[in-house]
């Protein structure tokens, strides 16, 4: 792939999704793109674009977003912001929904991957909340269809449950030889569904969450990207909402509008 044909491809990408690839992440397109050609059966760069873009199915352009976004996660990562959200967080918003007389969490793993990060805050949220009556629910969303099946099924190897307490092994998973299958009191009160972070329509449909994790997913943007995505998780949260980043990322780089709070355990922001 030449330089020229790389940026052309990003572009593309870059005005369909609004994810952007500067020209250092050219091998790491470049052996992707060339993947989907041999899939599909064409020897040329300028075959293959143009099958894409003519794919009126959009078919072709989701395989190579799906190629081209696969992170690897595991259950309970970061810990120390997760701690955060346990300890510190939860007590407030509960505190919340007795003053507002409600009972009912919302929060959204926002590219949730392929779904350790929302199991994650599934069993936190179920460990905290025992007992009391309040009801909870996890959106977990992510462009990567393929991602998405793979956390539908529930079904992890040791290495990705590596950091999973011994007591929540037992209490939340099945063990299936070699994997471990998330027991289903978690798997329905959570839902996964495809969305795409700079769909306006959509993404206008999202509201009224407590918490908000996005975490390592708007290195992915440009700045402008970024801003306009900050804006919509501004919009769905509720007053008083919470939104954490990659522990490397900063919302006040992006835009000024939440509030940064120190916790004793991590650095979050809130509306």
């Amino acid at each position: 792939m030449t330089i020229e044909e790389f940026v052309k491809l990003r572009d593309y990408i870059y005005r369909k999704v609004g994810i952007y690839f500067d020209e250092k992440k050219l091998y790491y397109v470049e052996k992707r793109v060339e993947a989907r050609m041999r899939s599909i059966g064409v020897d040329s760069f300028r075959a293959y674009f143009a099958w894409m873009r003519f794919d009126t199915s959009g078919r072709e352009l989701q395989e190579l977003l799906n190629a081209l976004t696969v992170n690897e996660t595991y259950f309970f990562r970061e810990y120390q912001q997760l701690r955060c959200f346990a300890e510190e967080v939860i007590p407030e918003i509960l505190k919340g929904k007795n003053n507002q007389n409600s009972k009912r969490i919302r929060i959204w793993s926002a590219g949730c991957s392929t779904g350790e990060e929302a199991y994650t805050l599934a069993i936190i949220i179920k460990e905290m909340t025992g007992g009391m009556p309040v009801t909870w629910e996890i959106h977990a969303t992510d462009l990567n269809t393929d991602v998405l099946l793979q956390a539908k099924k529930g079904l992890y190897g040791r290495r990705a449950v590596k950091d999973v307490p011994e007591v929540y092994l037992a209490r939340y998973f099945r063990r299936m030889g070699e994997q471990f299958e998330i027991r289903s009191e978690l798997r329905r009160q959570i839902y996964f569904y495809q969305l795409n972070l700079l769909d306006r329509e959509n993404m206008r449909k999202m509201v009224d969450f407590d918490v908000i994790f996005c975490r390592n997913v708007l290195i992915y943007f440009d700045d402008s990207s970024r801003r306009e995505v900050a804006l919509y998780f501004y919009d769905a949260l509720r007053k008083g909402g919470y939104i954490f980043l990659g522990h490397s990322e900063s919302m006040s780089r992006i835009t000024p509008i939440f509030r940064l709070r120190k916790f004793k355990n991590a650095i979050i922001y809130q509306k």
